[in-house]
């Protein structure tokens, strides 16, 4: 096999890389299509300062983005096996990402939803702590991540509370 072959397959499999991960990061939005806030959210009481539901498509497409890049980052120094406990932790807090929405949405659990979403928090910091050991682009790309979850923990505690 010829060196140029040999970097041809290099490139692909690094690109194939990226759109595994961000395929990874958006399946778990894809539970915000199996439980969509309906009637039941509408209903809430909510803080003035609740943002519109348009937001929340944008805000988090982007932020699949930057942590699926995040991941891709990552895994090129050395794949799964050389970034093993870096990479845990990121589908310990993707696993925790999705859970979040079934609890809210789907099965009403606003208390629970909350508890969970402060295990998500941490579960974000301890990756972005361990990215950051990896690789700091990838550790600054989970910054604004972490930054919305804290803003949607404060906000779920909030529609929580004025929800008995």
């Amino acid at each position: 096999m010829s060196e140029q072959s040999v970097q041809d397959i290099r490139g692909t499999t690094r690109w194939l890389g990226l759109l595994v991960c961000l395929g990874v990061c958006f399946s778990a939005a894809s539970m915000g299509a199996l439980f969509p806030p309906g009637d039941w959210f509408a209903g809430l009481n909510k803080p003035s300062w609740n943002p519109p539901g348009w937001v929340f498509g944008p805000v988090w497409s982007a932020l699949y983005t930057m942590m699926g890049v995040a991941a891709w980052l990552v895994w090129q120094r050395g794949g799964v096996v050389a970034q093993r406990q870096a990479l845990m932790w990121f589908v310990i807090q993707l696993a925790l990402n999705a859970a979040w929405t079934p609890l809210f949405f789907g099965l009403h659990l606003p208390a629970i939803a909350f508890g969970e979403m402060l295990l998500l928090w941490a579960a974000i910091a301890a990756t972005l702590l361990a990215f950051f050991r990896v690789n700091r682009l990838a550790a600054w790309l989970l910054v604004p991540y972490l930054a919305w979850v804290s803003f949607a923990a404060v906000l779920n505690f909030i529609i929580w509370r004025l929800n008995p």
